[in-house]
This record gives C-alpha cells, sequence and structure tokens, in this order.
C-alpha cells in the first residue's frame, strides 16, 4: 500500500487521445494528480471529472498534470471526454494494473472489474503528497487535490 511521502510507482498507459502517458516522463517538472474512478458517464464520476476539469482551469497559473484512470475502454473514454469537454487525459486501465499499484482496488471492485475512487497527489520530485479515499464524494477529492497543488505551488494562484 502507497502512503504520502512514498516514491510514487511509475506505470504507463494509452490515453484516450492515442497518446502514451508515462508517469516518470513529470519527474523533475511538474506534479502531477491522477484520479481513479469508477465509470465514465455514472453520476459520481462525471461529477468529479467535471470537478477536475473546473480545477484545472481555477489553477491554469499552476504547471501540473492531470490524468484520470478507469477500467472504460479508450472509445468510452473519447465520448465521455467529448461530452463533458474533458482536456485531459484518461487512460484506459485495463486489468487494473495502475489501480492495483495506487491501492485502487478492493475484492469489490476486483470482482466488478472497477477501480477504486482514489485521487493521488504527486510532488515535481515524484513522491506522493497526497492521497484521497472518499467513496462517493467527488468534492472531497477535488478539494484536496486543489489543496495539495496550491501547498506545493512556489506561487500561489487563488483566481
Amino acid at each position: 500500500m502507497i502512503a504520502v511521502g512514498d516514491v510514487a510507482p511509475d506505470f504507463e498507459g494509452i490515453t484516450h487521445e492515442n497518446r502514451r502517458f508515462r508517469l516518470s516522463e513529470a519527474r523533475g517538472k511538474r506534479p502531477v494528480v491522477i484520479f481513479f474512478y469508477p465509470g465514465d458517464f455514472t453520476p459520481v464520476c462525471t461529477t468529479e471529472a467535471c470537478g477536475f476539469r473546473a480545477m484545472r482551469e481555477e489553477l491554469s497559473g499552476l504547471s501540473f498534470d492531470l490524468i484520470g484512470v478507469s477500467t472504460d475502454s479508450l472509445e468510452t473514454h473519447r465520448r465521455f471526454a467529448e461530452s463533458y469537454h474533458l482536456e485531459f487525459p484518461l487512460i484506459e486501465d485495463d486489468g487494473q494494473k495502475i489501480a492495483a499499484l495506487f491501492g485502487a482496488t478492493n475484492l469489490v471492485c476486483c470482482a466488478l472489474k472497477r477501480a477504486k475512487r482514489v485521487t493521488v497527489v504527486i510532488d515535481a520530485e515524484g513522491r506522493i503528497a497526497e492521497i484521497v479515499r472518499a467513496e462517493l464524494s467527488a468534492r472531497v477529492h477535488v478539494d484536496a487535490a486543489r489543496m495539495a497543488l496550491q501547498r506545493l505551488s512556489p506561487v500561489q494562484n487563488h483566481a
């Protein structure tokens, strides 16, 4: 199980835009927010993704990557991103390999082949700065990620 202060496990995935994302490529450059969610187009997940979209716009003066991860297909991710104007990568986690690295699985999620709702904020050096686990509250995830990014930023953007 990962903990705050640990070096984040590296992973690679393909985004809904058919681009390769590798976590280690952000190391030494900028923070990364990874949010694991059960499924595209579900009520809480849609609220969460839209909340992260708004957070990204609000913190546009800060440099960070925002990545959504679920077991849904790249095609479903494409439709979800298009429907809700999500301008950040969504990665298909077939087999829950990425979710397992970050503790975003449990027996029920494995049986349903879904990720558990977990948000991880990783600092620019690749260490875990924040872990959020609140299964039914999208707002808790977005607010905690926002606060963590503001703490990590040398120049605060409160716009």
